[in-house]
Parts: C-alpha cells; structure tokens; sequence
C-alpha cells in the first residue's frame, strides 16, 4: 500500500498503531525535554520502521522532535519540520557511502519524497506543506 501525502494530513497523535519493531519514543526525544519524542507522527514512525526493515542495517536517529528551543541552539530553520507537532521529521546518522544508499532506497521504497544529504546524516520527513518530490544538501 502507497502511501500519500495525505496520509500525513490524516494522521495525527491519537491513531492506534502497531508497535515499532526497531524503535523507541525516547530516541526522538528533544534533548531539552524528556519524553517529548511522543510527539512524533505514528504513521511517519510506521514508516521509518518499516524502511528500517527493508535496509536491514540500523538507522540511528541523531533528531526527532526539537523544541523551538533545541532547534534554534542547533541553527535549525525557523520553519523546521522537526518542530511540528505531529513530527514527522527525522535526521538518520551515517556512517557511510553504503549505508547512506541502502537507507534512501529503503526510505523511497517506503513513500517518502522528502531528503535531506548531510556529510553524515540524512534528513527525511514527511512535512505535506513543503516541496515533494526533492532531494537537497547540507554542504
């Protein structure tokens, strides 16, 4: 099943869904503010779980929720996704070139249209407010 952009728009923080497999509410934390990463988008975790599957390698979350706080101390943009509630953004270490492949592919596979390339890390989110369909850098 594809999923849309409307999906996003859809969903929101009291849907039921099922338990992650590889993550938890805490690695989308603000570091400034313990157990805010249960205001992350369950169907964007869906998917990231379910991209997770198909790389086969683990995606650690270096950014989940930020609070306007957190976002402005990292000089994070005024209109983050990270900053949305539901969020559905999220910034994925790599180690290198291999692992960064498999994860985007995985992501694609997954519905996400949305990346950002960082020397070490790529951003994904879901934000139906943005530009689709695009891929961006950090340097």
């Amino acid at each position: 099943m594809a999923i849309t952009s409307n999906d996003f728009r859809k969903s929101d923080l009291s849907r039921n869904y099922p338990a992650l497999k590889y993550f938890k509410s805490s690695e989308f934390d603000s570091p400034d503010e313990e157990g805010s990463g249960d205001n992350m988008c369950p169907l964007f975790l869906q998917m990231l779980d379910q991209a997770r599957e198909k790389a086969k390698i683990p995606f650690k979350i270096n950014s989940g929720y930020r609070t306007p706080a957190h976002n402005s101390k990292v000089g994070g943009v005024k209109n983050s996704s990270h900053m949305n509630i539901p969020c559905n953004a999220a910034d994925i270490h790599i180690k290198d070139s291999k692992s960064r492949f498999l994860i985007i592919v995985s992501l694609m596979a997954q519905g996400f249209t949305r990346f950002g390339i960082g020397k070490n890390f790529i951003h994904v989110d879901g934000d139906v407010k943005k530009s689709q369909n695009c891929i961006w850098h950090y340097y």
